[in-house]
Formats: structure tokens, C-alpha cells, sequence
């Protein structure tokens, strides 16, 4: 079954490629920087799904109300994600419009959520990488928001991103409505995804 919001035919089979970034290493596991990996292993978890090294990270494929998702979590380093991306997307032959990128956003406040469809780099080594290897930025990204460092916190917004979340900040609750997000975008497409979380 097709997406209810996707227009015209498509070469692939693939119905959403959903890109969670982060670092590779234990080091990194629960850093504010690697909660679009936390997304999507929360997805994986939800549908019983196993990971499989491909595309220069781990792949596993999902079926969301009989809508076929591949989920990935490139193992590049975060500022070359855009090469395990786009070969999954040459692979699955998606549009950029089929492909979700979850990531981390220190210019939203610690809990928001914002789905959009294309939009600017914001500095953001992953997205721009990811940009130059689909040759668009007309990709949807689901911005997570980590904010930034509290008064009193001298760290450099790189360093803040690359530490763990406190335990105040509930990061399961976050990683759980963000999934929440990806399926709602999935199902009901961007307009009721940005409607319900954002």
C-alpha cells in the first residue's frame, strides 16, 4: 500500500527510509548527539526488528501499517553520515522526499519536537553532509530538541551535545514521542505529524 500523502508512482518499494544520527562507540551511546540512533532503536524494538551491517552503518527493515521502512543509523561519524545515506537511497531508489533524518537541535528547547520538510543546515555537519550526497535539502528531518548548555554551564555548545542526558531530562520520554512522531508521520503524513508534536 502506497502512502496516503505521497503523490505519483515511484521506482522503489521502499515507502520511507527513517535516518536516525549519532557516533559509533559505546562512549557515545546516550550523548544529547546520538538521540536519532536512540529513535531509531526504539522503532527496531517496537516492530521486533534485527540490525544488519550495510550502507557503512546498521540497516533493518520494518512494516508500519503495511508500509515498508527501512530504518539506518550510519556509522560514518556524524559529519559523514551523507555516505552511508545516500547509498541506501540509491539503493532503495527513494526521493529525498522519503527520507526522514532524526537528529539532535541545540536551537530547540530540551523536549520539543519539530517535523519539517527541507529548511536550512543550521550548522549542522550531518545535515549538510547528507544534503551534498542526495543533491537536495528537501528532505524531512524530525528535530529533536537537546537545548543548549544552563547558565553557569561554560561548555561549548560540540562539547554539551557530545555528553549524556541528565537524569532530569527524561530521555526515554523523549526518545518515546519522537517514535511516536515517525509513526504518525508514516501513517498520517508531515501536515498531522507537525500538527500533533511539533
Amino acid at each position: 500500500m502506497r502512502l496516503p500523502w505521497r503523490r505519483g508512482d515511484r521506482a522503489s518499494s521502499l515507502d520511507l527510509l527513517v535516518v536516525g544520527l549519532g557516533n559509533p562507540g559505546r562512549e557515545h551511546a546516550r550523548d544529547r548527539h546520538n538521540v536519532g540512533w536512540m529513535v531509531v532503536d526504539e522503532l527496531a524494538r517496537r516492530y521486533g526488528a534485527s540490525w544488519k551491517g550495510k550502507f557503512s552503518g546498521q540497516l533493518a527493515e520494518i512494516r508500519v501499517d503495511g508500509h515498508r521502512v527501512a530504518l539506518l543509523k550510519p556509522e560514518t561519524y556524524m559529519n559523514e553520515s551523507g555516505r552511508s545515506v545516500g547509498g541506501a537511497a540509491r539503493f532503495y531508489k527513494v526521493e529525498p522526499d522519503a527520507v526522514l533524518v532524526i537528529h539532535d537541535e541545540i536551537d530547540l528547547d530540551h523536549g520539543r519536537l519539530q517535523a519539517r520538510r527541507g529548511g536550512g543546515l543550521a550548522g549542522h555537519n550531518g545535515l549538510r553532509s547528507i544534503a551534498a550526497h542526495l543533491g537536495s535539502q528537501e528532505f524531512l528531518r524530525l528535530r529533536v530538541g537537546v537545548g543548549r548548555p544552563g547558565r553557569g554551564d561554560a561548555r561549548a555548545p560540540a562539547d554539551y551535545v557530545l555528553s549524556p542526558f541528565t537524569p532530569d531530562q527524561d530521555a526515554e520520554d523523549l526518545v518515546t514521542r519522537a517514535a511516536d512522531a515517525v509513526e504518525t508521520l508514516d501513517a498520517e503524513g508531515l501536515d498531522r505529524a507537525q500538527a500533533k508534536f511539533n
